[in-house]
């Protein structure tokens, strides 16, 4: 099975993972989405996440958080740059999620990070997604 948009599917399996009120969310692992899980849980919005050898493949397996409620800590995970329409940010650009209460995930000549770490390192790069 290819898949032509790797990013768009974790959202998806998050997504998903997420209104099922599921503990743990499991995909194919790639250096990308490691990146990614890390963010989601330096920035609090995944209890963590590893990757394990299953049937002989990488897989990421991310555990979900909620809140008292029972309700999921992201409440949005939007794509924004796609395979077929790339989203770029200048460094004086680089765009904030609702009023800082959401994060921009972007991957710049210095890795992949947060649109916060982006504009304090004045890099720009590819916006990835939004996560609020």
């Amino acid at each position: 099975m290819s898949m032509s948009d790797p990013i768009a599917d974790l959202l998806t399996r998050v997504r998903n993972a997420n209104e099922r009120r599921h503990k743990y969310v499991m995909m194919p692992s790639s250096k990308i989405k490691v990146e990614i899980a890390r963010i989601l849980q330096d920035e609090g919005y995944i209890n963590g996440f590893e990757v394990a050898d299953v049937e002989g493949r990488p897989t990421l397996r991310m555990e979900l958080r909620y809140s008292q409620g029972r309700a999921p800590v992201i409440t949005q995970l939007e794509r924004v740059s796609k395979p077929g329409r790339r989203v770029y940010a200048k460094r004086r650009d680089v765009p904030r999620v609702l009023q800082g209460m959401g994060i921009a995930i972007l991957t710049t000549p210095r890795g992949v990070m947060t649109g916060k770490q982006a504009r304090h390192e004045n890099v720009g790069g590819e916006v990835l997604c939004y996560v609020w």
